[in-house]
């Protein structure tokens, strides 16, 4: 994990808070309850660390000739809709996913696809997170398979992987090479109005659809992403 998306946590034990009590208030350990005072922590957490979601200002500062919009501008209804897992654990590091590749997947998952749906594609890659190669890891989603999933009304679509796009040591590779806009980082920089969630965990116990997904980035403003605990609520039939 590069050293600036690592995140960092300090913690206040109830010793420490206890004596910052005396040090603010002049009230001593004494006239505490067991001699204890507040915990808290302070946390150091960038908005791309860990799971998050991505909003459009992240891709480029404007799309189809308008500002994107940053994280605290997107609407609430996106963050909440019925999910489907695609699984793709059987494509290797660096592969593509095309588009007629998601179509037969949401196909197989037996989920009929309808605007507002949460799309998680599923590469098992979540198995390496914390790992120094995690980033190196997973096949991408293509353009032209992001470009099928936003023509069908998701704004919304996650993985379990590093990126969305292939590995970008790999897609640096390609742009290089060919010397053209539209390599590197394609499937972010595809020109649409969408969020996608990364580094998402424990798709693989998920149902391939009958689900509901619970994804509400944390209301930073002006930012280009938020951090987000996603959930996924199972139908009471499940």
């Amino acid at each position: 994990m590069p050293a600036f998306q690592r995140t960092e946590i300090e913690y206040l034990s109830h010793d420490d808070g206890a004596e910052e009590i005396e040090q603010l208030f002049g009230v001593p350990r004494a006239l505490l309850r067991d001699r204890e005072g507040w915990t808290r922590e302070t946390l150091t957490l960038g908005t791309h660390n860990a799971t998050h979601v991505d909003a459009p200002w992240h891709y480029n500062s404007t799309i189809d000739g308008r500002r994107a919009e940053t994280i605290d501008e997107l609407p609430l209804e996106w963050f909440f809709g019925p999910g489907v897992v695609v699984d793709f654990a059987a494509k290797a590091d660096g592969d593509a996913i095309t588009a007629t590749e998601l179509a037969s997947a949401v196909d197989g998952a037996g989920h009929r696809l309808q605007a507002g749906d949460i799309v998680l594609v599923r590469t098992g890659r979540d198995a390496f997170y914390g790992q120094a190669d995690y980033v190196a890891r997973g096949p991408g989603v293509s353009a032209e398979a992001t470009r099928w999933l936003f023509d069908r009304g998701v704004r919304v679509m996650g993985i379990d992987a590093w990126g969305w796009d292939r590995p970008l040591h790999l897609q640096a590779e390609d742009a290089l090479r060919e010397r053209r806009p539209g390599i590197f980082w394609e499937a972010h920089q595809v020109g649409l109005r969408y969020s996608q969630i990364e580094r998402l965990v424990g798709l693989g116990a998920l149902p391939p659809t009958g689900f509901t997904v619970a994804c509400f980035p944390l209301r930073v403003a002006r930012a280009s992403a938020a951090p987000a605990r996603v959930v996924a609520i199972l139908d009471d039939d499940r």
